[in-house]
């Protein structure tokens, strides 16, 4: 028997609609499709509910959560039930392996990394965000627990290029109207954070506690109706892209 969902969110028991919120950004798409080359096949590894999941190779879904394997569109093949540490494949089965936002969930980040390159050829793409960098997006100024909540949980970027064994890491901008729902999504639309569908998308507000979590959300609709959020960051509402965490790590086939 597999281990359990080895993650420090339970998405089975959040119920929560993810991929109606946390949809594929076209712009990350492409840099990953950049990455996988002539890959044909690909293990996508907590693949959730699919999301950069190329659909011109042969692709491997591996999943842990029942919820989020639930929620994978019908176009999409099923995925494995079964974790990043132990995954069911010989070895050098796969052109090239995809993790993307999941390495964080790992119980065993290095086994799970060690994983990925025993079952594959060519390379190993994990897209994460850069804790340091998360750290100062400006929600911190209204929900400071969410800032450290997230980039708490977040493996620090040389970290993962030291277990991949060396890799090329990405800056990927964030583009204004990114469709892929996480926190810094919204860099120039502030409106988003009063939604609860919004936020219950985002793993982090799961760690804060609704008093938390309410307080955060009243001081940010406060800070909109006075105008201080404009006079502090007005100027992202019309930014084409922000610099955040968003990284693409890149490490080369065996």
């Amino acid at each position: 028997m597999r281990a359990e969902p080895a993650g420090d969110f339970d998405y089975d028991k959040a119920k929560i609609d993810y991929a109606s919120i946390r949809q594929p950004e076209p712009t990350f798409a492409a840099a990953i499709e950049a990455a996988l080359g002539s890959a044909e096949s690909l293990i996508n590894v907590g693949a959730g509910t699919g999301s950069y999941e190329p659909l011109d190779r042969q692709v491997t879904a591996v999943e842990p959560s029942a919820a989020q394997r639930s929620q994978r569109p019908a176009h999409l093949t099923p995925a494995i039930d079964a974790v990043a540490e132990d995954l069911p494949f010989p070895d050098d089965a796969f052109d090239a392996a995809l993790a993307t936002v999941t390495v964080h969930q790992w119980r065993d980040l290095a086994k799970g990394l060690s994983e990925m390159r025993r079952v594959t050829q060519g390379p190993v793409i994990v897209m994460t965000f850069a804790p340091e960098r998360l750290r100062e997006f400006w929600m911190a100024e209204y929900a400071p627990e969410f800032n450290q909540a997230g980039s708490s949980r977040m493996p620090r970027i040389e970290q993962l290029t030291e277990l991949l064994g060396g890799a090329v890491v990405e800056e990927l901008p964030v583009p204004a109207g990114c469709v892929d729902g996480f926190d810094e999504a919204f860099f120039g639309r502030p409106e988003a954070f009063l939604d609860e569908r919004v936020r219950r998308a985002q793993s982090s507000w799961g760690f804060v506690g609704p008093d938390v979590e309410h307080r955060s959300v009243a001081r940010l609709r406060d800070a909109l109706d006075n105008g201080s959020w404009d006079e502090c960051h007005g100027h992202l509402r019309t930014a084409d892209h922000y610099q955040g965490s968003v990284r693409l790590i890149v490490a080369s086939g065996s």
